[in-house]
């Protein structure tokens, strides 16, 4: 990967974000301009840079991979794209930001707090999310590393330092202001990469029909409705997917940041077409890739994550795998980036607040508190390998099974209660660290195409109505007046 183009590509990459970071930081001053951008976003960049955000380096490499070693069944996890942008615009977006109008809200666990009139809730959401984030952050670390090694040659340890450093120049400095218009700069990146490489993937086999041919004659599961998947398999995937990014702290942190709520009414058209823009890659290089390892054209692979690798070192021109590897790298530090900002709110507002010793100094403690979790992912990277695969699958389950039912079921039903959502974080939280540690460590094995995410969201759902429901007499006071306002608007 060191060719002269593309390191000249990931020069002029790390170039861009330096002048970014640097404009953002000269306009971050207050801790409103650093946790949510002074609220000054247009919509357009928003979506861009939640998309990135959203898709991470999965839309590059795990993607493509799974899309060669699972056919179509891999659809299941990219097909909720299409309802998920509406879907959390319809529940989340509009409420969250006017909680921020009425409220002054400016964190995912803060709305919860707010909703419920609970700083238990609140503080138990913001320790459920640290605990997802140092595990997404110590993964993205090690990914980003094996980038920058693999580019500059420079030994992993390093790798990963400067990719950490590099990232919290620009987090610590102009705080998600700085992160937004990154992610825009990166959404751009990673949208451009993909049409190209989907062009050259259709080229590569004499195009789609063509492609699509060559499979079915060789191997029709592959393209079957489930592809290699059982129907239960991806049914659950469509599951996990298409409800858990209503919660993810990294995506939804964004509507506070909208300049003009009315304006939300495009988010869905603009987030959906970004995604379905991006994910043109992960569809094209797995069809690709399936295509000339049947036709004998390609030896297979040794791992379904080396499709993207090698269909490049294969049918691309180097200028584009510079730009594809700046892509990849860019949708890790989106995704690394977002979750600083939000891993630092919760650290420097939210705890303090909700144990009744708010800080003074929000903005510096913003700042040191970016530092030290990114400190400790790369310690968490480096010095642990079974620790990072650990905490790397607790991630998006923690996110789906403590938020969907308390912030976005909650924000769109009156009659969830504070202690509905408390025990539903709870159950996440405990669930998710017990089931995935077990599955894990080996220690238990769930029936064919159940995952653990979609056990725990399933039962933090379940414990969120039905607490709800037995403790519906002494909710009165859980919903106050302008909270139920904006729940109604």
């Amino acid at each position: 990967m060191n060719t002269p183009e593309i390191v000249v590509s990931a020069t002029l990459y790390a170039a861009v974000c330096a002048l970014i970071a640097w404009w953002a930081s000269r306009r971050t001053d207050t801790p409103g301009a650093f946790f949510v951008a002074g609220r000054s976003i247009g919509v357009l960049p928003l979506a861009v840079a939640s998309m990135a955000a959203a898709l991470s380096g999965f839309a590059f490499i795990g993607g493509p991979g799974l899309f060669y070693a699972a056919g179509a069944g891999a659809l299941y996890i990219i097909l909720p794209a299409a309802i998920t942008g509406a879907l959390s615009a319809w529940v989340l977006a509009r409420r969250m930001r006017l909680l921020a109008e009425v409220r002054g809200v400016m964190t995912v666990p803060e709305a919860i707090g707010v909703r419920y009139r609970s700083p238990a809730a609140r503080g138990l959401a913001a320790v459920a999310m640290l605990i997802a984030i140092a595990g997404y952050m110590a993964t993205n670390f090690l990914a980003l590393g094996l980038i920058i090694d693999a580019v500059f040659g420079i030994g992993l340890t390093t790798a990963v330092i400067v990719g950490a450093a590099t990232i919290l120049a620009y987090s610590a400095a102009g705080g998600i202001l700085a992160g937004i218009y990154t992610d825009l700069f990166q959404g751009a990146v990673m949208a451009i990469a993909s049409v190209l490489v989907f062009a050259a993937a259709l080229a590569s086999g004499g195009g789609l029909g063509d492609i699509t041919r060559d499979i079915m004659q060789a191997d029709p599961v592959f393209l079957s409705p489930w592809g290699t998947f059982s129907p239960l398999a991806a049914l659950s995937l469509f599951f996990v997917f298409g409800l858990g990014v209503l919660g993810q702290p990294h995506v939804v942190h964004k509507y506070y940041m909208v300049r003009d709520p009315r304006s939300l009414r495009w988010y869905p058209l603009l987030m959906t077409g970004a995604m379905l823009v991006t994910l043109l890659l992960l569809f094209g290089v797995g069809m690709a890739v399936k295509a000339r390892v049947l036709a004998g054209d390609m030896t297979p692979l040794a791992r379904p994550d080396d499709a993207t690798p090698q269909f490049l070192l294969g049918y691309a021109s180097p200028l584009l795998a510079g730009i594809v590897f700046s892509g990849v790298a860019a949708a890790i530090m989106s995704t690394v980036n977002s979750f600083i900002n939000v891993g630092a709110a919760a650290v420097a507002r939210d705890l303090p607040q909700a144990l009744g010793r708010p800080l003074a100094d929000e903005l510096r403690a913003g700042r040191i508190a970016s530092i030290v979790l990114t400190v400790a992912a790369v310690l968490i990277a480096l010095e642990s390998g079974l620790l990072v695969a650990l905490l790397g699958l607790l991630g998006w389950g923690l996110f789906a099974s403590t938020l969907v039912p308390s912030l976005a079921i909650g924000l769109a039903w009156e009659g969830a209660t504070r202690a509905g959502a408390i025990a539903s974080i709870a159950t996440g939280l405990g669930l998710t660290v017990v089931l995935e540690s077990l599955v894990w460590a080996k220690q238990l094995t769930l029936p064919a195409g159940v995952s653990a995410t979609g056990i725990t969201l399933s039962f933090s759902i379940v414990v969120f109505f039905v607490v709800s429901w037995l403790t519906r007499i002494r909710s009165e006071g859980d919903l106050d007046a302008d909270v139920r306002m904006v729940m109604r608007y």
